[in-house]
């Protein structure tokens, strides 16, 4: 994990069943760096995630900040390369160019955007030959 040094914008926090999830959010919240905090129900509504592959809470960072565990744990000296990260709301738009025509793909009215998994369809259905 060089390129990310165990840090990112985007974790799930794993909590005892006897803490509540409600309590940590509202703490969470009112971390500097912090932008959304999201029980697992909402924020894999929200992204379209499985619930059962994601934590009781996520947390997303603001644009220019990491999460990570605990400082003494993310020793960066040994980086020889620019720290990036990814997954946080500053993050989600990624350009797509081809050097082919695209055709088919939802106009920007229709309500429907693409995600990051749809490049699959758009590169192997949608990108003309010619």
């Amino acid at each position: 994990m060089v390129h990310h040094g165990a840090l990112g914008s985007f974790a799930t926090v794993y909590l005892p069943r006897e803490v509540s999830a409600a309590q940590v959010i509202e703490r969470i919240r009112g971390l500097a760096g912090v932008e959304l905090a999201l029980d697992n129900r909402a924020a894999c509504e929200r992204f379209e995630l499985p619930n059962d592959r994601v934590g009781d809470i996520v947390v997303i960072s603001t644009k220019h900040m990491v999460l990570g565990t605990r400082r003494d744990e993310h020793d960066l000296s040994g980086l020889t390369v620019p720290l990036r990260s990814h997954g946080g709301l500053s993050e989600q738009e990624v350009p797509l160019l081809f050097n082919r025509r695209v055709e088919g793909l939802p106009s920007a009215d229709s309500g429907k955007r693409l995600r990051n998994f749809d490049i699959f369809d758009v590169a192997l259905n949608r990108v003309s030959a010619s």
